[in-house]
């Protein structure tokens, strides 16, 4: 089991430190191919080192990639003040009170605010706002001309998260999806370039993105006044309203600063992971006719089963994350490996979910796997492990359950024989580099 070193190789003496091999390629390099979109496994590499391996990245250092399901299982349960899991660039993006910047008590104690209505009755009740918000959007597809499908499922989860986070009218509605976009986009290009983050003067990347987050914080601010003369906030089912009932361990109120990150927080991770997901799931199925047969007959009876054993293998195939991450805090055993503070230790969820050992035939695109079966633990990882595992998994699980079941029973996607679309980087996460393009012809019964 990976424990905390020891503090000296011989008493009295300095750690022992050894990090594991790996390609001797300079950070700016290996910071080129990430950002030039590189699929996120890097099983040349662990054929060439093995199953833990180093890479030398910008902002990161020196970074430890694990591609064996025990290791990540000692790396999810390593006590925080070891391996810490905070300190990731999207914290700086989202504020100091962010599920991402936050450590692990005001984390847990966080979690504990936020992860009831992504759970159970509350969740339930945003099924129909899915469903409203896809046929809004497939309505406006072109019928018989090939388009790319990510920036409609970026906007149909954009609306989910809006609605399910803000319980936002129609106005406030509008004025979020117009401008939370523009927001997002730079805050992709601060977490993936984080050199940006200086002050430079007012036209620089940083102050732009500052005015763009406080519209964001004013409109927040709005929200909320809103919400408080409005009353009835117990008869609300969105998050904000949960929030502004909420209280610490001491009985205080959540401070409008926490409320917004918070907010910030859930439409960053309930908008732009899942609409890269909705894309892989276009992309695949069009290569995959006898597939989408079963499931439209499936759709029509009202049935899920394959479904979302399919979102299931679309998360495994196109993990839109590379790997969750952690920072070593204190001298850390991983193996034969004594990783010194400071290291970035990356669980390699691309490597392990396209492994034979954990998966067969797993460069296969096959949902039947999944039909009656659950996925191999710390294996199958595309929501992370352990206390940062992703709070709003269950949501965007039947967020993308409930799309793709809508868009089945409402259009054809017409196949393709091209090749699979490449992985392109943007920011944070891992789209398909075409935008997941779709044919489709409006099903008429």
């Amino acid at each position: 089991m990976a424990t905390v070193a020891s503090d000296a190789a011989t008493p009295g003496g300095p750690p022992d430190f050894r990090l594991p091999p790996g390609p001797r390629v300079p950070a700016l390099i290996e910071g080129v191919r990430l950002v030039a979109g590189n699929a996120p496994d890097r099983r040349r590499e662990q054929r060439r080192f093995g199953d833990v391996f180093t890479l030398r990245l910008p902002v990161f250092g020196n970074t430890v990639v694990v591609a064996d399901a025990k290791l990540a299982k000692e790396v999810f349960a390593a006590d925080p003040s070891v391996l810490y899991g905070g300190n990731i660039p999207l914290g700086r993006v989202l504020g100091g009170s962010s599920l991402f910047s936050l450590n692990e008590g005001s984390h847990a104690a966080t979690r504990k605010i936020i992860m009831p209505p992504f759970h159970g009755a509350r969740m339930k009740s945003y099924e129909s706002i899915v469903e409203e918000e896809t046929l809004r959007e497939v309505a406006r597809w072109p019928e018989g001309e090939e388009f790319e499908t990510l920036s409609s499922m970026r906007l149909i989860t954009l609306s989910v998260i809006l609605r399910a986070t803000f319980g936002a009218d129609d106005e406030e509605l509008e004025w979020l999806r117009s401008r939370v976009p523009p927001w997002l986009k730079f805050g992709e290009r601060m977490v993936a370039l984080q050199f940006l983050f200086r002050d430079l003067g007012p036209g620089s990347p940083y102050r732009r993105f500052m005015r763009h987050r406080g519209e964001f914080d004013r409109r927040v601010d709005r929200l909320i006044e809103k919400a408080r003369r409005g009353g009835g906030l117990e008869d609300r089912d969105d998050v904000l309203a949960l929030l502004l009932q909420a209280t610490h361990e001491d009985g205080s109120p959540l401070s409008r600063k926490e409320i917004g990150d918070h907010l910030a927080s859930l439409v960053v991770a309930g908008h732009e992971t899942t609409g890269g997901t909705l894309a892989w799931a276009v992309e695949r199925l069009r290569r995959h006719p006898a597939l989408v047969r079963r499931l439209v007959e499936e759709a029509d009876g009202g049935g899920d089963e394959l479904r979302q054993a399919t979102v299931r293998e679309v998360q495994r195939t196109r993990p839109v994350i590379g790997g969750p991450i952690r920072t070593v805090m204190k001298p850390f055993q991983l193996g034969e490996w004594l990783l010194p503070p400071g290291t970035s230790v990356i669980v390699g969820g691309a490597l392990m979910h396209h492994d034979a050992r954990y998966f067969e035939r797993a460069d296969r695109f096959d949902p039947d796997r999944f039909l009656a079966r659950k996925p191999p633990p710390f294996a199958y990882v595309p929501f992370g492990g352990g206390s940062r595992r992703c709070p709003g998994a269950a949501f965007a699980h039947m967020e993308t359950n409930v799309v793709l079941g809508t868009m089945l029973r409402t259009v054809e996607l017409v196949p393709t024989d091209e090749p699979g679309e490449p992985w392109k980087f943007r920011g944070g996460t891992y789209q398909p580099g075409r935008g997941g393009r779709a044919r489709i012809v409006r099903r008429r019964s």
